[in-house]
Protein backbone atom coordinates (compact mmCIF):
# COMPACT_ATOMS: atom_id res chain seq x y z
CA UNK A 1 0.00 0.00 0.00
CA UNK A 2 1.18 3.51 -0.75
CA UNK A 3 -0.02 6.99 0.21
CA UNK A 4 1.01 10.16 -1.61
CA UNK A 5 1.23 13.29 0.55
CA UNK A 6 1.34 16.70 -1.13
CA UNK A 7 3.02 19.73 0.42
CA UNK A 8 1.29 22.71 -1.17
CA UNK A 9 3.59 25.21 0.52
CA UNK A 10 6.56 26.84 -1.20
CA UNK A 11 8.40 26.35 2.09
CA UNK A 12 9.54 22.75 1.74
CA UNK A 13 10.32 22.23 5.42
CA UNK A 14 7.77 24.57 6.98
CA UNK A 15 4.57 24.16 8.97
CA UNK A 16 2.64 22.16 6.37
CA UNK A 17 5.54 19.74 5.96
CA UNK A 18 5.74 19.34 9.73
CA UNK A 19 2.08 18.31 9.86
CA UNK A 20 2.42 15.94 6.90
CA UNK A 21 5.46 14.34 8.51
CA UNK A 22 3.42 13.48 11.60
CA UNK A 23 0.91 11.63 9.41
CA UNK A 24 3.69 9.96 7.45
CA UNK A 25 5.30 8.65 10.63
CA UNK A 26 2.12 6.81 11.65
CA UNK A 27 1.61 5.37 8.16
CA UNK A 28 5.19 4.09 8.07
CA UNK A 29 4.77 2.51 11.51
CA UNK A 30 1.88 0.56 9.98
CA UNK A 31 4.00 -0.63 7.04
CA UNK A 32 2.38 1.72 4.54
CA UNK A 33 4.75 3.20 2.00
CA UNK A 34 4.66 6.97 1.64
CA UNK A 35 5.99 9.72 -0.58
CA UNK A 36 5.82 13.42 0.23
CA UNK A 37 5.60 15.38 -3.02
CA UNK A 38 6.89 18.92 -2.70
CA UNK A 39 4.78 21.13 -4.92
CA UNK A 40 7.60 23.62 -4.52
CA UNK A 41 8.18 27.18 -5.64
CA UNK A 42 7.71 26.83 -9.40
CA UNK A 43 4.55 28.16 -11.01
CA UNK A 44 1.81 25.67 -11.86
CA UNK A 45 -0.59 26.56 -14.64
CA UNK A 46 -4.32 26.83 -14.07
CA UNK A 47 -6.71 24.55 -15.94
CA UNK A 48 -7.89 26.35 -19.09
CA UNK A 49 -10.89 24.09 -19.73
CA UNK A 50 -9.68 22.97 -23.15
CA UNK A 51 -10.93 19.42 -22.43
CA UNK A 52 -8.10 17.82 -24.43
CA UNK A 53 -7.56 15.52 -21.44
CA UNK A 54 -10.95 13.94 -22.09
CA UNK A 55 -9.44 11.98 -24.97
CA UNK A 56 -5.88 11.50 -23.70
CA UNK A 57 -6.24 11.15 -19.91
CA UNK A 58 -3.39 13.64 -19.58
CA UNK A 59 -3.20 17.39 -19.25
CA UNK A 60 -2.31 19.21 -22.45
CA UNK A 61 0.38 21.13 -20.53
CA UNK A 62 3.43 18.96 -19.97
CA UNK A 63 5.84 21.48 -18.49
CA UNK A 64 5.18 20.80 -14.79
CA UNK A 65 4.50 17.88 -12.43
CA UNK A 66 0.81 17.30 -13.16
CA UNK A 67 1.07 14.43 -15.66
CA UNK A 68 3.80 12.77 -13.61
CA UNK A 69 1.53 12.78 -10.57
CA UNK A 70 -1.42 11.44 -12.58
CA UNK A 71 0.76 8.44 -13.43
CA UNK A 72 1.86 8.00 -9.82
CA UNK A 73 -1.75 8.12 -8.66
CA UNK A 74 -2.54 4.96 -10.63
CA UNK A 75 -0.48 2.90 -8.20
CA UNK A 76 -1.29 4.89 -5.04
CA UNK A 77 -3.94 3.78 -2.57
CA UNK A 78 -4.54 7.01 -0.62
CA UNK A 79 -3.78 10.72 -0.68
CA UNK A 80 -3.19 13.63 1.68
CA UNK A 81 -3.24 17.18 0.31
CA UNK A 82 -1.67 19.79 2.58
CA UNK A 83 -1.63 23.56 2.28
CA UNK A 84 -0.88 26.69 4.24
CA UNK A 85 -3.71 29.18 4.60
CA UNK A 86 -3.45 32.37 2.52
CA UNK A 87 -6.26 34.96 2.86
CA UNK A 88 -8.57 32.23 4.25
CA UNK A 89 -8.00 29.89 1.30
CA UNK A 90 -5.46 27.23 0.27
CA UNK A 91 -2.38 28.20 -1.71
CA UNK A 92 -3.11 29.00 -5.35
CA UNK A 93 -0.41 26.50 -6.27
CA UNK A 94 -2.13 23.51 -4.64
CA UNK A 95 -5.49 24.49 -6.14
CA UNK A 96 -4.09 24.80 -9.66
CA UNK A 97 -2.44 21.41 -9.20
CA UNK A 98 -5.61 19.76 -7.89
CA UNK A 99 -7.91 21.27 -10.51
CA UNK A 100 -5.79 19.77 -13.28
CA UNK A 101 -5.10 16.47 -11.51
CA UNK A 102 -8.76 15.79 -10.89
CA UNK A 103 -10.04 17.03 -14.24
CA UNK A 104 -7.46 15.17 -16.32
CA UNK A 105 -6.74 12.16 -14.11
CA UNK A 106 -9.73 11.80 -11.81
CA UNK A 107 -10.11 8.09 -12.57
CA UNK A 108 -6.76 7.44 -10.89
CA UNK A 109 -8.02 9.03 -7.66
CA UNK A 110 -11.63 7.83 -7.54
CA UNK A 111 -12.77 5.53 -4.71
CA UNK A 112 -9.48 5.94 -2.85
CA UNK A 113 -9.41 7.58 0.61
CA UNK A 114 -8.06 11.11 0.86
CA UNK A 115 -7.94 14.04 3.21
CA UNK A 116 -6.99 17.68 3.34
CA UNK A 117 -4.81 19.19 6.05
CA UNK A 118 -4.02 22.87 6.51
CA UNK A 119 -1.69 24.98 8.61
CA UNK A 120 -2.31 28.53 9.73
CA UNK A 121 -1.02 31.08 12.15
CA UNK A 122 -4.53 31.72 13.41
CA UNK A 123 -7.63 31.56 11.19
CA UNK A 124 -9.05 30.70 7.75
CA UNK A 125 -8.57 26.99 8.26
CA UNK A 126 -12.11 25.63 7.92
CA UNK A 127 -12.74 27.63 4.74
CA UNK A 128 -9.52 26.23 3.28
CA UNK A 129 -10.43 22.66 4.21
CA UNK A 130 -13.81 23.09 2.55
CA UNK A 131 -12.23 24.12 -0.76
CA UNK A 132 -9.86 21.15 -0.89
CA UNK A 133 -12.43 18.62 0.30
CA UNK A 134 -14.77 19.48 -2.56
CA UNK A 135 -12.31 17.89 -4.98
CA UNK A 136 -12.76 14.59 -3.14
CA UNK A 137 -16.53 14.84 -2.81
CA UNK A 138 -17.05 15.34 -6.54
CA UNK A 139 -14.78 12.38 -7.34
CA UNK A 140 -16.24 9.54 -5.24
CA UNK A 141 -13.42 9.65 -2.70
CA UNK A 142 -13.99 8.74 0.98
CA UNK A 143 -12.63 11.48 3.24
CA UNK A 144 -10.38 10.43 6.11
CA UNK A 145 -11.56 11.96 9.40
CA UNK A 146 -9.88 12.80 12.69
CA UNK A 147 -11.15 13.93 16.10
CA UNK A 148 -11.29 17.62 15.09
CA UNK A 149 -10.81 19.72 11.96
CA UNK A 150 -7.66 18.66 10.09
CA UNK A 151 -5.44 21.60 11.00
CA UNK A 152 -2.35 22.69 12.87
CA UNK A 153 -1.46 26.15 14.14
CA UNK A 154 1.84 27.96 14.22
CA UNK A 155 3.88 30.55 12.39
CA UNK A 156 6.94 28.31 12.10
CA UNK A 157 7.65 24.58 12.48
CA UNK A 158 8.76 24.82 16.11
CA UNK A 159 5.41 26.42 16.98
CA UNK A 160 3.52 23.67 15.17
CA UNK A 161 5.42 21.13 17.27
CA UNK A 162 3.98 22.87 20.34
CA UNK A 163 0.42 22.43 19.02
CA UNK A 164 -0.15 19.12 20.79
CA UNK A 165 -3.80 18.92 19.77
CA UNK A 166 -2.94 19.61 16.15
CA UNK A 167 -0.24 16.93 16.14
CA UNK A 168 -2.69 14.44 17.65
CA UNK A 169 -5.16 15.28 14.89
CA UNK A 170 -2.45 14.43 12.34
CA UNK A 171 -1.61 11.13 14.05
CA UNK A 172 -5.27 10.11 14.11
CA UNK A 173 -5.49 10.88 10.39
CA UNK A 174 -2.63 8.43 9.89
CA UNK A 175 -4.39 5.82 12.04
CA UNK A 176 -7.72 6.28 10.28
CA UNK A 177 -6.08 6.23 6.84
CA UNK A 178 -4.43 2.92 7.81
CA UNK A 179 -7.76 1.49 8.99
CA UNK A 180 -9.57 2.58 5.82
CA UNK A 181 -6.89 1.27 3.47
CA UNK A 182 -6.80 -2.13 5.15
CA UNK A 183 -10.59 -2.32 5.31
CA UNK A 184 -10.89 -1.47 1.62
CA UNK A 185 -8.31 -4.12 0.76
CA UNK A 186 -10.28 -6.77 2.66
CA UNK A 187 -13.46 -5.63 0.95
CA UNK A 188 -11.87 -5.82 -2.48
CA UNK A 189 -10.47 -9.28 -1.78
CA UNK A 190 -13.98 -10.38 -0.78
CA UNK A 191 -15.35 -9.16 -4.11
CA UNK A 192 -17.11 -6.15 -2.65
CA UNK A 193 -16.71 -3.16 -4.96
CA UNK A 194 -18.53 0.18 -5.20
CA UNK A 195 -21.39 0.35 -7.69
CA UNK A 196 -20.75 2.85 -10.45
CA UNK A 197 -23.10 4.79 -12.69
CA UNK A 198 -22.37 6.88 -15.77
CA UNK A 199 -22.48 10.59 -15.01
CA UNK A 200 -25.70 12.43 -15.81
CA UNK A 201 -25.11 16.09 -16.70
CA UNK A 202 -27.91 18.65 -16.45
CA UNK A 203 -28.12 22.41 -16.15
CA UNK A 204 -30.81 24.95 -15.33
CA UNK A 205 -31.31 26.41 -18.81
CA UNK A 206 -34.70 25.56 -20.32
Amino acid sequence: MKVLLFNGSSNENGCTFTALSEIEKVLNENNIETEIIQVGKDAIRDCIGCRACRTTGKCVFNDDMVNEIIEKAKMADGFVFGSPVYYAHPSGRILSLMDRLFFAGGNNFAYKPACAIVSARRAGTTASLDVINKHFLINNMPIVPSNYWNMVHGNKPDEVKQDLEGLQIMRIIGQNMTWMLKSFELSKNAGIEPKKEDKIMTNFIR
